[in-house]
């Protein structure tokens, strides 16, 4: 596997000459973006199909670009990856709206699944797809020894629109993931939060789906502003400090979603991923070296006794909520993750929406307020 990375800024260009030399049907460009409309940067995303004809391009919009240990705004983190002995196949489809996202996942599943499927990485629109059921619909198809990765794009903390880039085309409402075929293709991956719980436990009284109606019979949306105090006035954005911890009583582990948007006619909040109704949830906030830890700790869970010191790749995709929290801190946890990493691997990612990873028992989950990673590289 050869690989290069590359950062842009319409300042400085590119950080150094791209190589169309690795240009081949084996070969992928993984693209991270500032959401911001700008003609040169769409530009420079566009040139990529030229360059790179034989190749698959996938990528999405962000809220901050990670290239090694720096956060970048208003630019592109671009991954090119030729693999020797591994098989790719890229896989897409539009939607319209959240309806539709356990369906979209079925059609990616379908398209991708074939003899030697070993893994998978996807990434979705961020606002129009209900990351929960796009997720089920992944899981009815695929086997849990199929690892699944990915995450949702991201607009800033603006949540107008989010985008993909699937080959020469860049376009809002489509999901995508790309298959890894063949026994030399190795992956690893690790997911860790690091957010304290906040209150007492409330029963989710009504939700359809990912809309939140009321917890306690009290209207969400009146429930979140109690807590919020002065920062309502921000909200959806500020509710990104303010994640939902939904308990597992069999476990530990409560699974997080965030705010996507709020509806204050009918005093609802939608959020990343679904919300059973029934269900006991927790506010949570904020706590810095937690999170950070909780960064550390998601490296510290890839579990790599088959890595043998190859050329490595390690894409990064942590919460939008965590950079807002940790705000001049930021770049502390990609410093935490690269201090764990191999140190034969490069470090790639962007801010989201959501992130996709599976949980300990293997089955693929929608999380938020995470950081995940994917490390992938390939045996001789």
């Amino acid at each position: 596997m050869k690989h290069s990375l590359h950062c842009y800024t319409e300042t400085q260009g590119w950080n150094k000459p791209l190589d169309s030399t690795l240009d081949s049907p084996n070969t992928l460009l993984i693209v991270f973006s500032s959401s911001r409309h700008s003609v040169t940067l769409r530009n420079e995303l566009e040139k990529l199909g030229s360059m790179y004809p034989q190749s698959i391009i996938m990528g999405c919009s962000s809220a901050g670009e990670i290239f090694d240990e720096d956060l970048l705004d208003d630019s592109i983190t671009l991954a090119v990856i030729r693999f020797d002995n591994t098989r790719l196949k890229l896989a897409q489809t539009t939607i319209e709206n959240p309806e539709q996202s356990s369906e979209a996942g079925k059609i990616i599943a379908n398209e991708l699944l074939e003899d030697g499927l070993s893994a998978m990485f996807t990434l979705t629109d961020g606002l129009l797809v209900n990351g929960s059921d796009y997720i089920s619909g992944l899981n009815r198809i695929l086997d849990e020894n199929i690892v699944i990765t990915g995450g949702m794009a991201a607009d800033g903390d603006r949540f107008e629109e989010t985008w993909l880039i699937c080959g020469n085309k860049i376009s809002p409402g489509m999901v995508a993931a790309v298959g890894f075929y063949g026994e030399r293709f190795h992956i690893a991956h690790g997911s860790r939060g690091g957010w304290d719980l906040l209150g007492h436990e409330r029963e989710v009284t009504r939700a359809e789906n990912n809309v939140l109606y009321s917890l306690d019979s009290q209207p969400a949306l009146d429930v979140y502003k109690k807590y919020l105090g002065e920062r309502a006035a921000g909200l959806p954005a500020t509710g990104l400090l303010f994640p939902l911890a939904i308990s597992n009583h069999e476990s530990d582990k409560a699974t997080v979603r965030t705010i996507l948007g709020i509806n204050e006619e009918k005093k609802s909040i939608t959020f990343a991923g679904n919300i059973p109704e029934g269900s006991y949830v927790k506010l949570m906030r904020a706590n810095f070296d937690r999170l950070i830890d909780g960064a550390a700790g998601a490296a510290e869970n890839l579990v790599t006794e088959d890595y043998d010191g190859s050329a490595a790749v390690c894409i990064a995709i942590s919460c939008v909520g965590r950079r807002l929290v940790l705000g001049p801190r930021i770049e502390e946890e990609l410093e935490a993750v690269r201090e764990v990493i191999p140190d034969n691997s490069q470090l790639l990612g962007y801010y989201s929406y959501g992130e996709i990873s599976p949980l300990g028992s293997g089955r693929c989950d929608l999380h938020n307020q995470t950081m995940t990673l994917t490390l992938f590289w390939e045996h001789d």
